[in-house]
């Protein structure tokens, strides 16, 4: 994969950078693995907006991704990489030997005519699906899950991916990309390789209308306004730290209060190294 920048014909094309896409499939997706979306325009049940800046946007339907990868012993065959409008990562049409197709995240390095499978003992190469029990340690994952038989939840965004570090007492010792080390139970699923489309933190939009394309509002920043409007509004903020709208300090403050799950994080991501 390749960035593309464009000849400055006009102002938005003068700061533009996108990843190449020309290897996806131009067509439409699979019909019987897509439904539909809606929007909520960052409301809640009660219609009041509980998440900024977001509306419009260009019309999207919804790929069904398998993150579970629960086809045990079953190969299948790329078929093609496609974009997907729903996440950063690009999916693989993968077609199983009973016929059947589903959409899985493309790791990086799968190409056209590969061939993919998940099981307990499967070859250790980039799209097979096992669990972390039969991986080697130093093994690169993604798409790992938390509980088993739930699906994938960490490392599905592009370029990401996690690192088998060790094992102990039947729990997969991983270290996260935010630095976190963590437990997860070794029964739990993981896809090797990273994710695909890793160029994508470096991409432009060019020009504030495409990020309205992609559904994102307008966001004044808080120092523009006036302290009546914002606690951060002001030319001279006084020595009062950082906030949101709401007061809340938003930097060195620590939001995490799942204590339930504290005793899976081995070594916090906040850890000086």
């Amino acid at each position: 994969m390749a960035l593309k920048t464009f000849r400055p014909t006009s102002p938005g094309l003068r700061q533009l950078v996108l990843v190449d896409k020309s290897h996806l499939w131009k067509g439409a997706p699979v019909k019987m693995l897509v439904e539909g979306k809606t929007r909520s325009g960052g409301r809640n049940h009660h219609g009041r907006i509980t998440m900024r800046h977001i509306g419009g946007g260009h019309k999207q339907s919804y790929r069904l991704v398998d993150f579970r990868r629960r086809k045990f012993d079953m190969p299948g065959r790329v078929e093609r990489l496609e974009y997907d409008p729903n996440r950063t990562a690009f999916i693989a049409l993968i077609r199983y030997d009973d016929a059947t197709f589903a959409y899985i995240l493309a790791p990086q390095r799968l190409a056209v005519g590969d061939q993919v499978v998940s099981g307990e003992k499967v070859d250790v190469k980039p799209g097979n699906a096992m669990p972390l029990a039969s991986m080697p340690i130093g093994t690169i994952v993604h798409n790992v899950e938390l509980k088993q038989g739930r699906g994938g939840q960490i490392a599905r965004s592009a370029g990401a991916y996690v690192q088998l570090v060790g094992r102990d007492g039947g729990w997969a010792v991983l270290k996260l990309n935010s630095g976190e080390t963590r437990r997860v139970r070794q029964e739990c699923m993981a896809t090797v390789g990273a994710v695909s489309n890793p160029d994508h933190a470096n991409t432009s939009t060019g020009k504030a209308g495409r990020t309205r394309w992609q559904g994102t509002r307008p966001t004044v920043r808080s120092v523009m306004m006036n302290p009546v409007d914002h606690p951060n509004g002001g030319r001279t903020k006084g020595g009062k730290h950082w906030a949101t709208p709401w007061g809340k300090p938003t930097k060195g403050y620590k939001t995490r209060k799942n204590k339930a799950t504290d005793k899976y994080i081995v070594r916090p991501r906040q850890a000086k190294k």
